[in-house]
């Protein structure tokens, strides 16, 4: 687990250039071309996307409660995309609808704050903004041709390590870490990167909207760390609302597979 006092933007850039680097060379070694056109162009919005996401995932992860920011991130990131579709597509099946109404009633549920946790912020303001980044990033992948799944990966990490280290300057933000920080972060990386591959290729086999529901389920991981290594205590309706966020994601998913 990090320590809370392990920069946020040290952390960021250090996934991001771990990810970059070995992105970079599966991609050199399967021989994949460097992305161009629109591919450039939604690899560089996935790009954008994908940090403002993560910094504020990792933020709300950091300054609030993990019960809260995993449930509230994984259900917007999920909705976004579903919202975006009504708006091109159309109305949306009943279940997509009633998906959502559950959705919300979860976020209420969800962040709620416990008495005996008053003195610490849910950090829902971070969840929402890191759930609208994330549903956008989503968006961008689910563009990308079938030409690569590694050279996206190349150029939308590359974005993210050169916004990072611009805002270091510029916002002279401490950045340094300890060698033990840099390689957990370094497992991170490849993890995430793993993960950013395992949606390219679900959303280039045409399930976009499955592999955006899945992945939205990762919350329930996040919060059973939580509950049992940082012994996070959580009320009924808390429990209620994470459960609320499960039901809420399946019923989008019935709903846009089969609309």
């Amino acid at each position: 687990m990090m320590s809370r006092r392990v920069p946020l933007f040290g952390v960021v850039a250090t996934t991001q250039v771990v990810g970059m680097v070995v992105a970079l060379v599966i991609a050199v070694l399967r021989g994949e071309p460097v992305p161009a056109g629109a591919d450039l162009a939604w690899s560089i919005g996935a790009g954008l996307c994908g940090v403002v996401g993560m910094s504020s995932l990792y933020r709300g992860l950091a300054v609030g409660r993990m019960g809260v920011v995993a449930p509230v991130t994984g259900v917007v990131g999920a909705v976004v995309p579903v919202v975006v579709g009504f708006v091109i597509e159309g109305v949306p099946t009943t279940a997509t609808i009633v998906g959502i109404v559950t959705a919300l009633l979860a976020v209420v549920l969800v962040t709620r704050a416990p008495g005996h946790q008053a003195d610490r912020p849910a950090g829902i303001e971070w969840a929402l903004l890191a759930g609208i980044a994330i549903g956008g990033f989503n968006i961008c992948i689910g563009q990308l041709s079938n030409a690569g799944q590694f050279a996206p990966l190349v150029v939308l990490r590359l974005v993210q390590a050169v916004a990072m280290v611009s805002l270091i300057v510029l916002w002279r933000q401490p950045w340094r870490m300890r060698r033990g920080d840099v390689a957990r972060l370094s497992v991170v990386g490849v993890l995430d990167m793993a993960g950013n591959v395992a949606f390219i290729g679900a959303a280039q086999a045409g399930a976009l909207a499955v592999a955006t529901i899945l992945s939205s389920l990762y919350p329930v991981t996040t919060v059973v760390l939580a509950l049992t290594l940082l012994r996070e205590r959580v009320t009924r309706s808390h429990l209620a609302g994470i459960a609320l966020t499960v039901v809420a994601i399946v019923l989008i998913a019935v709903g846009t597979t089969t609309g």
